[in-house]
């Protein structure tokens, strides 16, 4: 690794089991992902040197905070630390909170000038005398982001920064934090439920569960292309099955599997031979409803036919829930913009058609997907 960023290795098999290991560049955002109670905010407080794991190496721009027998006291670990409830001094005005932050060495003057300096950077221009009690949920999350940058840190931690706001100002948070990541040029490190919310910000995304990190990659890459059926339960890919390869075709790109009496095509996947039973899944977005008025080209690609089993309208969409072939143990589920579903005669009971696009067709090996079942994440599906 270059002498610049954040390295994390922990390992420890109590209170709270890890096996977590990660990389973050300066000016990289990566997320933590997963359940409840995978470790993600463990990871973070050890990282900051709040805990202290049984093995492994944290270590940031060449120092070591911990490993090889040393372990760095938070102090002199120069980390900006956001918590979700933002834990901020509630006696004190915004500017105080910030100042509380910053190095004591500093004269009052310019520690009042270094915290109006840092609040006009969160946006907070003009509010520096504002007690706690006296700002909007966003406008205290800004704070807190505020007062871990006045720490000069050399990695910032952020536990869930946005869950306690509305949705509003957590997009409007959500944008701030990406456009001030360009000007930070330091490791971030986000712990989030949202998917989407990683998707968004960060460059890479790492999936934990039980302490464990299972998968690590781009979001969307990790997103579209989980390495195993759990991974792809954590990360709520919606449709998993059962299948058999068939054959490869390296020339025309393209791998054949069947499923359930029905012939599909998928992009190439070579990793698992002919005769193999994989896993495979599709997201619902590569989901697509034949139309009845004016079938289209695409609608030749792996079709499928079934009952809709659940319709639900859901604002501008509708989700849908195809009993693929009239079995309710095969659920496709996948949504259509609320207009399609009206056009189209949606119901329950109607029965309808949908292609699998072959680019989101995608194999995992093969597990018996009852053995998710009480893992975190949608209901587990019934195995085909």
């Amino acid at each position: 690794m270059a002498s610049t960023g954040l390295r994390v290795a922990l390992r420890q098999s109590a209170p709270i089991p890890l096996d977590a290991r990660f990389e973050c560049g300066p000016g990289e955002l990566l997320a933590l992902v997963g359940p409840s109670g995978s470790g993600k905010t463990t990871i973070l407080r050890a990282i900051a040197g709040l805990v202290r794991p049984q093995a492994g190496e944290v270590r940031c721009n060449g120092e070591t905070w911990m490993g090889e027998g040393a372990f760095a006291p938070p102090q002199s670990r120069h980390v900006g630390l956001v918590f979700q409830n933002y834990a901020l001094f509630p006696h004190m005005t915004a500017s105080g909170n910030v100042e509380a932050a910053l190095p004591v060495a500093l004269a009052r003057a310019a520690r009042a000038a270094a915290a109006r300096e840092l609040l006009e950077f969160v946006h907070l221009g003009g509010l520096e005398s504002r007690r706690p009690r006296e700002l909007s949920g966003g406008q205290q999350q800004r704070v807190a982001l505020a007062r871990a940058l006045a720490r000069d840190p050399k990695v910032l931690l952020l536990d869930e920064p946005f869950s306690a706001v509305d949705q509003v100002t957590r997009r409007r948070l959500q944008h701030e934090l990406a456009q001030m990541r360009q000007r930070l040029r330091i490791p971030i490190v986000l712990v989030t439920h949202d998917l989407e919310e990683a998707a968004a910000l960060a460059d890479r995304m790492v999936v934990l569960h039980r302490g464990t990190t299972l998968q690590e990659g781009p979001p969307l890459d990790v997103l579209a292309r989980p390495r195993d059926a759990l991974v792809a339960r954590l990360v709520d890919f919606r449709n998993l099955f059962h299948g058999e390869v068939v054959a490869h075709d390296a020339a025309a790109g393209t791998t054949r599997l069947r499923w359930e009496g029905c012939a599909l095509e998928a992009a190439h996947q070579p990793a698992y031979p002919a005769g193999a039973r994989v896993c495979w899944g599709i997201q619902p977005a590569h989901c697509v409803l034949h139309r009845r008025d004016r079938p289209s080209r695409g609608e030749r690609e792996n079709p499928v036919s079934g009952v809709v089993g659940e319709f639900l309208p859901f604002g501008e969409n509708a989700a849908v829930t195809l009993w693929v072939n009239g079995r309710p143990e095969l659920e496709l589920r996948f949504s259509v913009p609320a207009h399609v579903a009206t056009r189209n005669g949606l119901a329950e009971g109607v029965e309808a058609r949908v292609s699998l696009l072959r680019e989101g067709l995608h194999l995992m090996p093969y597990v018996p997907l009852e053995r998710l079942q009480g893992e975190p994440g949608q209901p587990a599906p019934r195995a085909a």
